[in-house]
């Protein structure tokens, strides 16, 4: 790797696109063949909207109840205020289920003929990839501007600013600010910045319910390229990954953000979001963190099983994939995939290869296969059982995916083509495309309320879908 290079793609800006809050629902894969043996910034379209938010420095020991004073637009405070779904959400990371998964939207197949009607567009300041979350008729995002994070609620159906709240996050642009998707979930939006403050907000208004940091009061070690993980709510926790000697993961109490425990070893954090799940009759959190994949016991943050995976930088970004006792991960920087199987407090890698080098890509189980893209720039179609691909077509580059109505939508990470592609073993299926905003994309689109939701680095927009 030229210097260059390896200056440039490091970057783990790690959008991990849209994490939030619930759990990633198991979805059976083939079971494993056991006789297979051990994977320039440019300026935006318009202004974001100004925070009026008075400053308020996080907390660095227990959690405050400051309501703080966000801007809020005059409009009547119902269900689509309130953050109560109204309809199909995409409420975190990867969607309500966590898992990539869209509920159905009735998606048409014509994209080369009729494309998607763009509904609106608004410019977004932080020159990154950090994603969407959508509930209740609103989108949720995190933006910046000047030397703070901007938390943005917008309309759904037309883009208008509802409210802004802000906090301050200092330092220059590296590869964008935030890197996170907010979690909404029972009326409250979390967020968490690249420098680790930890926000829950009013989803009606953004005013502060309590604030955390999870340097100063969790001890937390940041990677190289800082936070990027989204926090997920699960059983009333709100859970995160701060990493170093203290913990690598943290649960907080989601009502008032103070900690309930903190534990699962000491690693140091890794980029990609935490995955609830029940395996061998134990509930735990799946972490791929910056050394090693471990299960972390849900009930009191025991460390129940690590198995090492190292990369380069650190950087193990994209979500592993829960299957009853099985656990796909994948990674870059030529290191690949692997699928992970767990027997009580131990694990071990049943079949590893370069087939999927996802660098923060986070890929999708569908129907008992995985779709993903990695390096250098492969869609693939692999059968889970064994590793082996099955169809992989190229020109995605870093793009992210999700699956929805039988159909991937994934987006070309350097030119922003959409396409969309039959999710099946059987071939390579190109359907349609069309290129919603242009330029590089790193962040998966998202699908919610009849609408697909798309960004670059400079905008935010939205189209319907039908």
């Amino acid at each position: 790797m030229n210097r260059l290079t390896a200056r440039w793609w490091p970057m783990a800006l790690l959008l991990l696109v849209a994490l939030a809050g619930c759990p990633r629902r198991p979805v059976p894969m083939e079971p494993v063949d056991q006789s297979v043996a051990p994977s320039g910034s440019t300026a935006p379209t318009s202004a974001p909207t100004a925070p009026e938010t008075a400053a308020q420095t996080p907390t660095t020991t227990e959690p405050t109840g400051t309501t703080g004073s966000p801007t809020v637009s005059p409009r009547s405070v119902g269900d689509e205020a309130s953050g109560k779904s109204v309809g199909p959400d995409w409420p975190r990371f990867l969607g309500p289920s966590g898992s990539g998964l869209a509920p159905s939207q009735g998606l048409k197949t014509s994209w080369s003929q009729a494309p998607p009607s763009q509904l609106w567009k608004v410019g977004m300041g932080d020159n990154g990839y950090a994603g969407p979350a959508v509930a209740g008729g609103r989108v949720y995002i995190v933006d910046h501007q000047g030397q703070e994070d901007v938390v943005r609620c917008l309309s759904l159906s037309d883009g208008s600013t509802v409210w802004t709240a802000s906090y301050p996050e200092p330092g220059g642009d590296n590869y964008g600010f935030s890197r996170a998707t907010p979690c909404i979930a029972g009326g409250r939006v979390y967020v968490v910045s690249r420098s680790g403050v930890v926000r829950c907000l009013n989803a009606s208004d953004g005013s502060t319910v309590w604030n955390r940091n999870m340097q100063a009061d969790l001890g937390g070690k940041p990677p190289q390229w800082n936070y990027a993980a989204s926090p997920i709510v699960d059983d009333g926790k709100l859970i995160l990954v701060p990493g170093g000697p203290k913990g690598t993961v943290a649960a907080l109490n989601k009502d008032n953000g103070k900690t309930i425990w903190q534990g699962g070893g000491s690693d140091i954090a890794g980029y990609a979001t935490p995955v609830p799940a029940t395996i061998g009759g134990t509930k735990q959190y799946v972490v791929f963190n910056g050394k090693a994949l471990t299960g972390v016991r849900a009930s009191d943050g025991r460390l129940l099983w690590r198995v090492a995976w190292e990369t380069s930088y650190d950087v193990n970004a994209a979500t592993p994939i829960v299957s009853g006792n099985r656990i796909f991960i994948t990674s870059g920087y030529g290191v690949g995939c692997g699928m992970v199987e767990v027997s009580g407090s131990s694990a071990q890698i049943v079949w590893r290869n370069k087939a999927i080098q996802a660098h923060f890509s986070s890929p999708v189980l569908y129907e008992g296969y995985i779709y993903g893209i990695g390096d250098p720039g492969n869609l693939v179609c692999l059968r889970p059982s064994d590793g082996k691909v099955l169809w992989q077509q190229g020109g995605f580059e870093k793009g992210g995916l999700i699956i929805v109505d039988g159909l991937i939508l994934a987006l070309q990470g350097g030119d922003g083509a959409l396409v969309q592609v039959k999710a099946t073993p059987a071939g390579y299926q190109e359907f349609g495309r069309f290129t919603p905003l242009g330029g590089q994309s790193w962040t998966a689109p998202v699908v919610a309320g009849g609408k697909l939701i798309v960004r670059n680095k400079t905008t935010l927009a939205a189209y319907a879908l039908n």
